[in-house]
């Protein structure tokens, strides 16, 4: 009996051994992909939709990684030192902008004098839209009521990284990744100049597929009835502006700006009053205060994705930006018919 209780505790400990191994294995060759690779234009981005435009312009030529876990909202997430060092080794380091990157400035100063790389702000030429208040919420912020003076703001005027001022959301609408695109190809061909030819041929790819989403996007909204839509958080203002709706947003520019009582009231009036028939949600953020208004306004809820990242299920369902924006234009249409 004792030898067979021996054989048992030998055979335990190889089997813990090897899912230790197997472990380990696992665990480098997941953190191979977020290292330098030599012979290749390291290009580190700060969050999703920027890391899929990297990966498409810059094909064999780029290693590109993404600071941003999958799964994590962007509001909510803060880089760490050895994200910083890896970013030091880099030769291009992509950012949004226009205040998504609360973390920017110290980030930029851990980098160090000493390195070389090409720091680029993918929104430059976008016109940003302006929030005139200073909390972050905002209840019209489609349209009129969204903007300063003229209501716009340049990208390369604009540098102040605070939410409750600046929409950072310039991505969710295809005419702003165009420009994105176009930034992210440019700056392949500073660092890179001799893969010029590579890079534009791969730009006018991407370029195409966006103009085609654009045009999608032009046709089938302009055919809606309504115009008006209630979102989680205040994440469509580029959208809206660009294809002619009005988003009411729950929460402000951040998930984490919470509504006052009579916002909730205001909204829940709002929706009866327009017949909206559906509150929109998105996936990465909590949909708790969505579903109090919509059971509190009797309505639907549908998901509208701001394309801040992927979660796990859509990576590995091999989602991307033009996928989750197809379901966009599709449910946008469904609630505004």
């Amino acid at each position: 009996m004792a030898s067979y209780m021996n054989i048992y505790k030998g055979w335990k400990a190889v089997l813990l051994l090897l899912a230790a191994v197997l472990l380990l294995a696992g665990c480098g060759s997941g953190n191979n992909e977020n290292k330098i690779v030599a012979g290749k234009v390291n290009v580190v981005t700060s969050f999703y939709p920027l890391y899929e435009f990297a990966k498409e312009i810059g094909g064999e030529e780029a290693h590109v990684i993404n600071l941003m876990p999958v799964g994590v909202e962007p509001h909510d997430w803060t880089p760490r030192s050895q994200e910083i060092l890896n970013t030091s080794k880099a030769q291009l380091f992509l950012y949004n902008g226009a205040g998504l990157e609360g973390w920017l400035d110290s980030f930029l100063k851990g980098l160090g004098s000493d390195s070389k790389v090409k720091t680029v702000e993918v929104s430059q030429g976008i016109t940003l839209i302006a929030s005139g208040e200073e909390d972050g919420h905002q209840h019209g912020a489609g349209n009129d009521d969204h903007h300063d003076e003229d209501g716009q703001v340049h990208a390369e005027d604009e540098h102040n990284h605070d939410h409750g001022h600046i929409d950072p959301h310039t991505w969710v609408s295809p005419k702003s990744a165009m420009i994105m695109a176009e930034n992210i190809k440019n700056s392949f061909i500073e660092v890179d100049p001799v893969h010029r030819e590579q890079y534009e041929d791969r730009y006018e790819q991407l370029h195409a597929r966006l103009q085609q989403l654009d045009a999608k996007f032009t046709e089938e909204l302009a055919k809606t009835s309504r115009k008006e839509i209630v979102v989680s958080h205040q994440s469509f203002g580029y959208l809206c502006r660009d294809y002619g709706l009005t988003q009411h947003s729950i929460m402000g520019l951040t998930p984490e700006a919470e509504p006052k009582a009579q916002d909730l009231i205001h909204l829940s009036k709002l929706v009866k009053e327009e017949g909206i028939q559906y509150i929109f949600f998105e996936e990465l953020v909590s949909d708790k205060l969505v579903n109090t208004l919509a059971s509190e306004a009797g309505v639907k809820t549908l998901v509208l994705n701001p394309v801040e990242g992927l979660t796990k299920q859509q990576e590995q369902a091999g989602e991307n930006y033009f996928t989750l924006m197809e379901k966009n234009l599709q449910n946008l249409v469904l609630a505004l018919q």
